[in-house]
């Protein structure tokens, strides 16, 4: 009698978060969705947006107002702001192709100050 059972093994980790267990896969496997856009990036971008069409429309006058409407500090809106004010074709990469920028949060807020024509390399290298 011959075994034709193949066997496949998969080393996956076992691990609780929020009190649940989670099953990692291998160390050495990047799932799609992790190479893809980072979610901050896209709701920092939104925020921005949002903040800025309510300054425009009137809705807020200052980024104070802004701020205590969404229990943060002015210096947060402020920064988070600037984001609003990327080039058209950085925008364009970020939320439609959703390619995920070179850079940290932070330094694409830094970024978001520089001429548009600078824009595109500093964010995508």
């Amino acid at each position: 009698m011959t075994d034709n059972t193949i066997r496949v093994v998969v080393p996956l980790e076992i691990r609780r978060k929020n009190g649940r267990p989670k099953i990692l896969p291998p160390a050495d496997h990047t799932p799609a969705a992790a190479r893809t856009q980072d979610a901050h990036v896209l709701r920092a971008v939104a925020r921005a947006w949002s903040w800025r069409r309510r300054l425009e429309r009137g809705e807020a006058s200052t980024l104070q107002d802004i701020a205590s409407a969404e229990k943060v500090t002015d210096r947060f809106v402020s920064r988070v702001m600037r984001l609003a004010f990327l080039a058209p074709d950085v925008l364009e990469k970020l939320l439609v192709h959703r390619i995920a920028p070179a850079l940290s949060l932070n330094d694409l807020i830094a970024v978001a100050e520089r001429p548009w024509a600078e824009q595109m390399d500093k964010v995508f290298g």
